[in-house]
């Protein structure tokens, strides 16, 4: 694919410029609360910007259902992104319609427009291709050029995203270089051992990749509530904790396969459980102990790996060359179970392999509980796209913008 240096060396001077970036940003009462993801393509949006391109923005936040909802406008992100430039971003009230064509009408070179959440209208999502090519027509209408960068939505067959792309000039932002090149770290000529940390709330969501790591990885370190299915799996009372009983199966060959393969998949030994889920709203103090993983009362549910295991993932994790770490350890938002997660993290930080933190829960972790992000190797800014991507699927965003 093309890259952004190669369309600055063409020269963007006074052309339009459309940028698909991923701002899907957490907010709280409309208000930011992690703008890691608007400072990710912030090196793309500046080099187009000093070149002197008209740079036209556009992005999805949340998921409203293809209809105007000012719970999730994109005005917040508009105002955050003209403080991080430190220049007035116009902001297009509309995805397509005349308020982004009167914005991006008033561009100069060098300037920025953001539109209106793409989501808002149900062509960026369609199923039905006609639908879908009749947003990317109008789309392609305030552009001269595409920039692909955008990486938490390549693995969606989104008008903006596969459809756009094949209407115009295409190329490849900073961001999308950047986590391509440390996907292929993790997937060809792997430096070993080769450790991936799993955790969250499915053990479902994991399933494919864990099918694709158990011939490819040196030893998988299970954690959050899908710990609890491989746990059952084997035989364990699990209490209230969360299960996925339909998993079982696979779970169990899972298991067998890992064995049989010399794959080392390391399940928790201690965990902190408590009689109800916490309130993560008032953080008030929880009613917890830790118990060991083969003795868990049957009227409470594990909602963090306990401190021996925080210990074993630690040592699991000492040697590793290449480490790839998707999904919390336990109910992290709460302090009470967030420990097992932070130790996660300080053993990536301590190690002296290359870290990737695959996105989504675990980047917004790493910045909730204080860590530096340049401690890490990469803090990917799409979870659900790298997971996608180490299960070796064609993303569509991606294979969009190869020539």
């Amino acid at each position: 694919m093309k890259t952004i240096d190669e369309l600055l060396a063409e020269g963007v001077d006074g052309k339009r410029v459309f940028v698909r970036a991923d701002l899907n940003v957490p907010l709280a009462d409309g208000t930011i609360t992690d703008d890691g993801r608007i400072r990710a393509v912030l090196p793309t949006i500046k080099a187009l910007a000093d070149a002197r391109a008209k740079v036209v923005v556009a992005s999805h936040l949340g998921r409203p259902k293809g209809a105007p909802d000012p719970a999730f406008s994109l005005a917040p992100v508009a105002a955050r992104l003209s403080e991080l430039l430190g220049a007035e971003v116009a902001f297009a009230s509309d995805t397509a319609g005349e308020s982004a064509a009167d914005a991006v009408r008033g561009l100069a070179g060098g300037r920025v427009a953001l539109l209106e959440n793409l989501r808002f209208n149900p062509g960026e999502t369609s199923k039905d291709d006609a639908e879908r090519a009749a947003f990317a027509d109008r789309l392609a209408t305030l552009a001269d050029v595409y920039v692909g960068d955008g990486f938490g939505a390549v693995h969606r067959k989104h008008a903006s995203v596969y459809d756009l792309p094949a209407r115009l000039p295409h190329y490849a932002g900073y961001l999308i270089a950047t986590e391509v090149g440390v996907l292929k770290r993790l997937t060809e000529d792997v430096a070993r051992p080769y450790v991936v940390a799993l955790g969250g709330a499915k053990v479902s969501d994991k399933l494919a990749v864990i099918d694709e790591l158990l011939g490819k990885a040196d030893r998988l370190l299970i954690g959050g509530g899908m710990a609890y299915t491989f746990l059952k799996a084997k035989g364990y009372e699990i209490g209230s904790s969360l299960l996925q009983e339909d998993q079982l199966p696979a779970v169990g060959e899972y298991l067998e396969r890992a064995e049989k393969n010399g794959v080392d998949i390391v399940l928790p030994v201690d965990v902190v459980a408590a009689a109800e889920f916490p309130d993560l709203r008032t953080k008030a103090p929880a009613d917890c102990s830790t118990v060991d993983a083969d003795a868990m009362p049957a009227d409470r549910m594990g909602l963090d790996i306990g401190p021996k295991t925080c210990e074993l993932y630690a040592a699991k994790l000492a040697d590793a060359a290449t480490v790839f770490w998707n999904g919390p350890m336990g109910v992290f938002e709460h302090p009470d179970y967030a420990e097992g997660t932070r130790a996660v993290a300080r053993a990536l930080v301590d190690t002296n392999g290359f870290t990737v933190v695959g996105g989504g829960d675990s980047a917004a972790a790493v910045r909730t509980l204080g860590f530096d992000e340049n401690a890490f190797g990469h803090i990917s800014t799409g979870g659900g796209a790298s997971l996608e991507y180490l299960e070796g699927k064609t993303l569509p965003g991606l294979a969009a913008l190869e020539d």
